[in-house]
């Protein structure tokens, strides 16, 4: 065995066990202790994170910070790996360790110098546009340590109207519009919410309350998770063109477009009671592109809304109207 090759098959051992000994590897390998201490003192010098332990029973070990072996990319592969990190920059708070800015730094200077030019021309032809994330979310590592680990949190919930304590088991937390999500069973409400992210205000271990068996729900069907008891309403919304472009930008649980052969299109699904007033705000912003037929109490709640905002804007006080 070359020794590149035995380096190599070296890194991806050491990585993998917790903790070894000098003999180990060289029977292992079929080579000299004094072999594999001059390995040993290479990969150290590559950046691998060992540790050694003195005395009869010492031995070698990893740190938690492992790093992982050499891969080979193509430099198509290279481009889409820089860019896919690039398009982090508008997240001010990841759930790793390492800022985005670092990764892409330490990515960036190790690449060979015409892939760095043909990145750098790049940089102004191709970009990846989104809502900028504006407050700092300090827990989301820990969420998504809960999710996988199915561990129930304590955590202190604030929103603009209360604030409260309670218990939670995360099922994951995924990005959108430039703020963090975390869904998960609330046994405060003994349902499943979603909670945002920046509203966590405190994380704590949850040590007295047993978690439940989440091993099959994840974020990508944790929306069949519906409360029987819950009160919905049969929705349907036609839509012109623009509208069904609009619709197409986002999704909703329990809401499908259909579209029809001249263009247009409706919506059709159901929606709970308590989102009606999402989805008030929601379909007033698409003013004409959309004309509500049901349900009847969505239809009231929009005009509510808009009869607020009439009374705004023609309230005398402004000097607006007469």
């Amino acid at each position: 065995m070359s020794k590149a090759k035995r380096l190599n098959e070296l890194m991806m051992m050491v990585n993998r066990k917790k903790r070894f000994t000098v003999g180990e590897l060289a029977q292992e390998f079929g080579v000299s202790k004094r072999t594999i201490l001059r390995d040993m003192q290479e990969l150290s010098e590559m950046g691998v994170p060992l540790y050694s332990e003195p005395g009869p029973h010492g031995g070698y070990q990893v740190l938690n910070e492992r790093i992982l072996p050499p891969i080979a990319f193509n430099e198509n592969e290279v481009i889409s790996i820089f860019y896919a990190i690039h398009a982090l920059r508008h997240y001010i708070s990841l759930p790793f360790d390492t800022e985005y800015e670092s990764i892409k730094k330490k990515f960036y200077l190790n690449l060979s110098g015409d892939v760095r030019d043909k990145i750098d021309q790049m940089k102004d032809r191709v970009d990846f546009y989104a809502i900028t994330q504006q407050e700092e979310v300090p827990f989301l590592k820990r969420l998504l340590e809960a999710a996988i680990e199915q561990k129930v949190i304590n955590i202190d919930y604030e929103t603009s109207e209360k604030s409260s304590n309670r218990s939670i088991q995360p099922i994951g937390i995924y990005a959108k519009d430039g703020k963090w999500y975390c869904p998960a069973y609330c046994f405060l409400r003994n349902n499943y919410r979603v909670f945002r992210c920046d509203r966590i205000k405190q994380v704590k271990l949850d040590e007295q309350t047993p978690p439940i068996n989440l091993s099959d729900i994840h974020l990508k069907n944790r929306f069949h998770l519906i409360d029987k008891n819950k009160v919905t309403y049969p929705l349907h919304v036609e839509l012109t063109n623009n509208g069904i472009e609009k619709f197409k930008k986002v999704s909703y649980p329990g809401v499908f477009l259909h579209v029809s052969d001249d263009g247009s299109g409706y919506l059709m699904g159901e929606i709970s009671e308590e989102d009606l007033q999402f989805f008030a705000n929601y379909f007033i912003d698409y003013g004409k592109e959309a004309l509500i037929k049901g349900p009847s109490v969505l239809i009231e709640c929009m005009k509510e809304k808009l009869h607020e905002i009439l009374i705004q804007y023609t309230d005398s006080s402004l000097g607006f109207l007469p």
